[in-house]
């Protein structure tokens, strides 16, 4: 049985609409119970289920703010019955209904989990009044406490992911500016599988932007392994193909899902020899900026890593560079958003316009205004992990 609110008076004391599951076997006291209910002036949509299977079944297809419940019904008695409803619903306000003998039934059942209990034959409409309003207004506090605690945690979570995604760059010697930024999904999402890292060794500047497939957790510390390995081995002395191949093995012992893969552009900028050597591995070509503006650089591509093990397809590119000038390397959350009110994706070249809109600035402010420009003409509509490196020198010329 159902009492929907339009059976309620149209002039309640409270405006708040209370949906109230009853679990009463017993007809006489279920009528009783919907009287007081009405008496109370509250705006209520009351439910009745004579067992704990129906109520199940009404609990999984509705929603509710407070279950009232005696504690004698066919299929469950006492404590195991606050406990199997507090299971069912365990954000949801409990009101236990006791008979007059029964005088610890009410605090063992308060102890198992219920906020209130009443006592059948002495319930007035105002105590019910008070009980099912203090009862809700605690279930929802509590309710909020956990996910305010969750709030913090997924907080501190997304805090120890980012370290371990963006690293702080290991420069001892390099004149390069390094400019990085991240930005997860969603706003409440974890940090996904966009990882970057920058070491200077032995006179070289190496760079690694990378993208594990998928999104959350899984992504997001598949993603950490990948950039820790990769610091580990170019200090290690790894470059080029086999520093890759060795990502790759990794990456295949520790992907949890056989389907996940990553794809990711290796770069180690010579300043004294201007040049930049580059490994695309499944990824798209960095960006050249100079005097004469921005373009792509023309690179070679080479697999994914994980798509085919044991292929070591990742031929290297060396490209000449000017005494001035900046690469950015991005995933692919910058230029999959759409471009404006099209009804297109931003794309390369839709990239490539928007910077040359850009006015001149420093390389911080200049790739805040980029993520910004992309997010306004993305306008919400498409939501991916974004990760920037972009490194900038000057005034060291070729020997």
């Amino acid at each position: 049985m159902t009492v929907t609110a339009a059976a309620v008076p149209a002039a309640t004391a409270d405006e708040s609409l209370y949906r109230i599951l009853l679990i009463e076997d017993d007809a006489a006291d279920a009528l009783l119970v919907e009287e007081l209910l009405h008496d109370t002036g509250l705006h209520v949509e009351l439910t009745v289920r004579p067992t704990l299977a129906q109520a199940r079944s009404a609990l999984a297809t509705a929603t509710v703010d407070c279950i009232l419940l005696d504690l004698h019904l066919p299929d469950a008695a006492g404590t195991a019955a606050v406990t199997a409803v507090r299971t069912l619903a365990p954000h949801t306000a409990v009101i236990v209904l006791t008979g007059l003998s029964e005088a610890r039934a009410g605090t063992d059942a308060m102890a198992a989990g219920a906020q209130d209990y009443l006592v059948k034959g002495k319930v007035e409409a105002d105590l019910l009044r008070r009980s099912v309003r203090y009862a809700v207004y605690r279930s929802r506090a509590e309710r909020a406490g956990i996910e305010a605690q969750a709030t913090q945690l997924r907080a501190e979570e997304n805090a120890r992911l980012q370290r371990g995604l963006l690293p702080p760059p290991i420069l001892d010697t390099s004149t390069v500016t390094v400019t990085s930024r991240y930005l997860p999904g969603g706003a409440r999402a974890l940090l996904g599988g966009d990882f970057l890292d920058v070491v200077d060794d032995d006179g070289l500047l190496h760079a690694v932007v990378g993208d594990v497939s998928g999104h959350g957790p899984d992504a997001a510390a598949l993603g950490v392994l990948l950039r820790i390995a990769w610091r580990s081995l170019i200090l290690g002395g790894h470059r080029g193909e086999d520093l890759l191949h060795l990502m790759e093995r990794i990456l295949v012992a520790e992907r949890g899902n056989l389907s996940m893969f990553a794809t990711c552009t290796l770069l180690t900028l010579d300043q004294n020899a201007a040049t930049a050597t580059l490994h695309l591995a499944g990824h798209h070509e960095p960006l050249l900026t100079t005097t004469e503006g921005t373009r792509e650089v023309a690179a070679a591509h080479g697999i994914a890593l994980g798509i085919l093990p044991g292929l070591r397809s990742w031929p290297h590119t060396t490209v000449p560079l000017p005494p001035s000038g900046s690469l950015t390397i991005y995933t692919d959350g910058l230029t999959e958003g759409h471009n404006g009110t099209t009804g297109t994706r931003l794309g390369v070249e839709g990239l490539l316009t928007l910077i040359g809109r850009l006015p001149p600035c420093d390389p911080a402010t200049h790739v805040d205004l980029l993520i910004k420009e992309t997010h306004t003409l993305n306008a919400g509509r498409h939501t991916d992990d974004l990760a920037v490196l972009r490194l900038d020198w000057e005034g060291r010329q070729k020997r």
